[in-house]
């Protein structure tokens, strides 16, 4: 665990050290769990209602909201409409969905709420939802330029070395909403969301109690990512693997069966909430391996630079 305290109140005693736990645990697992939140208690409670009571609503309402294309990236997704997936193109994701068969979930997508020709879908007169929503996405999207100068301190970089890179906040806010299902549901193989990695810098997600994510091993077993009241769980994406030339992971994970209550024989596992944040570096940016990694004796770049905004549609492209 990392506590984000050090991290927003400049602490030249605790700083250093809690910015290497951070890059020390993105080196070895790419997952880390974030203590000592500023994002208030009640705003997370009163964004799960909100969630909640958003996917009650009749299917006829929420599709209403649709999402429309991998650039705009906002708006409403049934279930079976996208297959989180590694493929890289549409027919590697149709290979997946046929053999472990479609995502088991129904998601939500808020982004920035100032991109031309690109708004978000609101529910109509719905004032409350939106509010809320753009107060948390706001929060996390200040939390995350904390993480990234934390982030640059550790890499020996300015400080505000990434402020460039976050400041319009292309990133998404992502409700999502994975339904009581039986037991039998995931026979065969079958999972709630597909093995996949995250394609951005980092993402925040914020779990319910219920439980299911895993993220993948080095030798391919799976550990359980166990709920912890009070935490968020925080994990590196790919542009961020890249920005580190690799010295950052950018770990594989999935959503299963949430654990069993022992002593218990459910028939019907319960529904499971989420919201995840997904953070980016801003689209019209391009990433490169950082002044540091790739140098003499290590190794040289090991991608070409990319846009943010492009790698992101590419990726989204083939799993919807």
């Amino acid at each position: 665990m990392v506590s984000l305290a050090p991290l927003l109140d400049y602490d030249p005693s605790a700083t250093p050290s809690a910015a290497q736990s951070l890059l020390s645990a993105l080196k070895s697992s790419g997952f880390l769990y974030l203590t000592d939140s500023p994002i208030p208690p009640s705003l997370l409670s009163h964004v799960y209602k909100l969630s909640a009571e958003f996917f009650g609503r009749p299917s006829e309402e929420k599709n209403a909201l649709p999402w429309t294309t991998p650039r705009a990236n906002r708006g409403y997704s049934g279930m079976g409409m996208e297959k989180t997936s590694l493929g890289m193109s549409k027919e590697e994701v149709e290979k997946e969905r046929g053999g472990e068969g479609d995502d088991q979930k129904e998601s939500f997508e808020i982004g920035r709420d100032n991109e031309d020709g690109q708004p978000n879908q609101w529910p109509e007169g719905d004032t409350e939802f939106r509010k809320t929503m753009m107060d948390f996405f706001e929060q996390c999207k200040q939390l995350h330029a904390v993480v990234m100068k934390g982030i640059a301190l550790a890499l020996n970089l300015d400080p505000e070395f990434f402020a460039d890179f976050v400041r319009q906040g292309d990133n998404t806010l992502r409700l999502l909403h994975y339904p009581s299902v039986s037991a039998g549901a995931f026979a065969n193989g079958r999972v709630r969301a597909g093995l996949h990695s995250d394609y951005g810098s980092i993402t925040l997600l914020f779990q319910d109690s219920r439980g299911g994510l895993q993220v993948e091993r080095e030798d391919g077993g799976f550990v359980d990512v166990t709920p912890i009241e009070g935490t968020i769980v925080m994990n590196a994406g790919d542009l961020l693997s890249r920005w580190s030339n690799g010295l950052i992971q950018s770990t594989r994970h999935r959503v299963v069966e949430p654990p069993l209550k022992m002593g218990k024989d459910e028939e019907f596992y319960p529904p499971r909430y989420s919201v995840a944040y997904f953070c980016n570096p801003d689209f019209d940016r391009m990433i490169e391996a950082l002044p540091g990694t790739w140098e003499g004796s290590k190794g040289g770049k090991k991608w070409k630079p990319i846009n943010s905004g492009d790698y992101l549609e590419q990726r989204l492209s083939a799993t919807y």
